[in-house]
């Protein structure tokens, strides 16, 4: 690729097959799209938005269902320069808000049925709402239908800003993690070596594609080796087992293989076609990597990644995966696990985990003294785990020292939750944490303190929750209590509320 443009476009289509009518992705109800429609399409959608007035660097901001559209949609934001910005379907109206003042982008486009909102967010601002449906149709569709195809790509620096995805913070506040074009240039060439991937590769798709995991990640690997998708809505055991014997590699979270093996019909004969079995965004515990392995004959392959960086570490494709390990850094990546002064500690020692290289972001959007604190003198980025590095390089993540709660692969801020409760009238104070769940690797709940004349559930407590914040962060139980547990310092012992509730739920994930 030409030193002049490093779009990251430009470098996908270097990777695309020779004939372009091949199949770029098909949905279960027959859909299919060739590299040749995604580069039309997303050429007169790039058109469209340019005609509306967007520049280089303009944020286009996207709420709306997962569909072969937001693929082209993607693409086009990168050919025009934008800067794309997913946002989960779940979120509800007070982080809608925080996310268009935030980031303040000169589009959106949404779900029909979220027009009228979006259009109420951004009266006193020079954005255009666009819409886009389920099955790809809408305004901007309609729009773009009208445009030639043609669109030259813009020319762009590897540190130019590609993507805006925001990862919840502790403070309560997200975090707009500014991803350049250079980053997931970086990040992809370096994953498809890594885990093989060919033209002759069929992927099942099964993630969302407002997270790092299922678009920069997974849709990732295909375009930059040109091989295809199986594309999903959304996870179901039952998509997932009917598409599989057309599949050679699948990404999912934990949950989706403990789902799996939850189906008798998941079996070896199901899988004798895959190459390849990929888990992330959550840990895969040991005892589902035996399973897995004992029914498929597959080893998962355990890796990982955060929204700031994408990938950093992965278990080898020719080679030991490890149970409970993420495998050793990636190529070009570099990892260390340091004391609380940032000194290196020797192999095998519990530490704070660090990374530096090309695939890690430049910093937060429009909080430039957070990005400051979370960089080292020396450029590494402060990734809030506690791990450890064994002597032959396999890391192992032992836990997070910025309390955050993965649930299905998602992440769930603790503050984030209380700042919500805590305004409920009837709640004097509250504390959330994350308990083993069987099916979601850890669930939500909530122990709260009411107010003295208060004597109201916490399944009505759950009722108030519902229109404030999204449904995946919402917690699975309330509990009530007298007093939260404090140390001498008068802060809440969390810790004593993981072990107190640490059989919160059954094997089956209901409520004990």
């Amino acid at each position: 690729m030409s030193t002049a443009n490093q779009n990251l476009f430009e470098l996908f289509f270097e990777h695309f097959p020779d004939d372009l009518s091949t199949t770029l992705l098909r949905t279960p109800d027959g859909v299919e799209y060739s590299y040749a429609d995604a580069i039309d399409e997303s050429g007169r959608m790039a058109r469209c938005l340019s005609d509306l007035g967007l520049t280089a660097g303009d944020r286009v901001t996207v709420q709306v269902e997962k569909s072969p559209a937001v693929i082209c949609l993607y693409l086009a934001c990168l050919r025009g320069g934008f800067v794309f910005h997913p946002l989960n379907m779940h979120y509800q109206l007070d982080e809608l808000v925080y996310f268009v003042n935030n980031a303040k982008p000169s589009a959106v486009v949404c779900d029909p049925a979220k027009q009228q909102l979006f259009e109420e967010l951004t009266h006193n601002t020079e954005c255009d709402v666009l819409t886009l449906d389920a099955a790809g149709a809408g305004s901007l569709s309609d729009a773009s239908a009208e445009m030639p195809p043609a669109f030259r790509s813009r020319e762009i620096a590897a540190d130019d800003l590609a993507v805006l995805l925001y990862s919840s913070g502790t403070t309560g506040l997200p975090k707009g993690a500014k991803l350049s074009h250079g980053n997931l240039a970086a990040n992809t060439l370096t994953l498809i070596k890594s885990w093989g991937f060919t033209a002759d590769d069929v992927l099942l798709h099964a993630l969302p594609v407002y997270h790092a995991h299922g678009l920069f990640v997974a849709v990732g690997c295909v375009l930059m080796s040109g091989s295809s998708m199986r594309f999903i809505p959304k996870f179901s055991a039952d998509a997932v087992i009917a598409e599989l014997p057309g599949c050679t590699v699948m990404m999912g979270v934990p949950t989706f293989y403990t789902r799996l093996l939850a189906d008798p019909r998941f079996d070896a004969e199901r899988t004798a076609g895959m190459r390849l079995f990929i888990s992330g965004s959550a840990p895969l515990l040991p005892e589902t990597f035996a399973a897995f392995e004992e029914r498929t004959g597959h080893r998962i392959l355990e890796r990982y990644g955060m929204t700031e960086t994408s990938m950093n570490a992965s278990n080898l494709l020719d080679g030991e995966r490890r149970p409970g390990s993420v495998g050793p850094a990636l190529p070009g990546v570099e990892l260390r696990v340091v004391d609380d002064a940032d000194n290196e500690l020797p192999r095998g020692e519990i530490g704070h985990l660090q990374v530096r290289g090309p695939n890690v972001f430049s910093g937060y959007w429009r909080m430039k003294k957070e990005s400051a604190r979370e960089f080292t003198a020396d450029g590494f980025f402060r990734t809030g785990d506690l791990a450890t590095i064994a002597d032959d390089d396999y890391v192992t993540i032992v836990g997070r020292n910025k309390d955050m709660i993965i649930t299905g692969g998602l992440n769930v801020y603790p503050r984030e939750v209380e700042s919500v409760l805590d305004e409920l009238p009837e709640v004097a104070e509250s504390a959330v944490v994350g308990v083993p769940h069987p099916d979601f690797g850890e669930g939500v709940i909530a122990v709260v303190v009411r107010q003295r004349e208060s004597d109201i559930s916490g399944v009505d407590l759950l009722t108030g929750l519902r229109e404030s914040i999204a449904s995946y962060k919402l917690p699975k139980q309330v509990f009530t209590v007298d007093a939260l547990p404090r140390n001498a310092m008068g802060k809440v012992q969390k810790n004593r509320l993981r072990e107190t509730y640490a059989d919160a739920f059954q094997s089956n994930g209901e409520p004990a």
